[in-house]
């Protein structure tokens, strides 16, 4: 069967069917175009041309699945819920740093922090996003941003303290807390 009238002949269904399993039209939306990308790829395998209805729902079904189990493991978080966490800067401090002066004190940070905080900060990715990304946990993620931000902290301190003689407050205190 050519993919074209495979498409045509079970869109609609398999519409429907991912929005009852997800309850979401953007979710419904990507398992049938999930779906329809494995097709494209693997549908060829399939032997028997009269199965193809019974391919396509499974695929989308076990997709469905992986996906809901993906929520599970790594559940989405935002930003709000975790803004007691970002830490606070005085905002003249703030007036006083460079952007070329923030990429230089990224690149002093670890890597394995600075990924992280790349992806969140400059990529605008969510904690879910850089999980799969960086194929961590999402735990880890937020883990990894935080202590990014306060070596990223440290590090804005020293260029603060650089070109205006004055520290930023608590920053080797929680640096040291970290390092223990």
């Amino acid at each position: 069967m050519r993919f074209e009238q495979l498409v045509s002949e079970y869109y609609q269904d398999l519409y429907r069917f991912g929005l009852s399993l997800s309850g979401n039209v953007h979710d419904a939306c990507d398992l049938v175009q999930y779906t329809f990308v494995m097709w494209a790829r693997k549908g060829h395998q399939l032997r028997a041309a009269g199965k193809a209805k019974s391919w396509l729902f499974t695929t989308l079904y076990r997709e469905f699945l992986k996906s809901r189990l993906r929520e599970v493991r790594f559940p989405h978080v935002d930003m709000a819920d975790v803004e007691a966490e970002l830490p606070s800067v005085p905002s003249d401090a703030l007036r006083r740093i460079e952007a070329g002066d923030v990429m230089e004190a990224l690149g002093q940070i670890e890597e394995v922090f600075r990924a992280p905080l790349s992806l969140f900060y400059i990529g605008d990715h969510s904690y879910r996003a850089i999980a799969e990304i960086l194929d961590v946990p999402i735990g880890t993620v937020m883990s990894r941003i935080s202590r990014g931000k306060q070596q990223l902290r440290a590090a804005l301190a020293g260029t603060a303290a650089e070109q205006t003689g004055i520290p930023l407050e608590g920053s080797h205190r929680e640096i040291n807390h970290e390092q223990r």
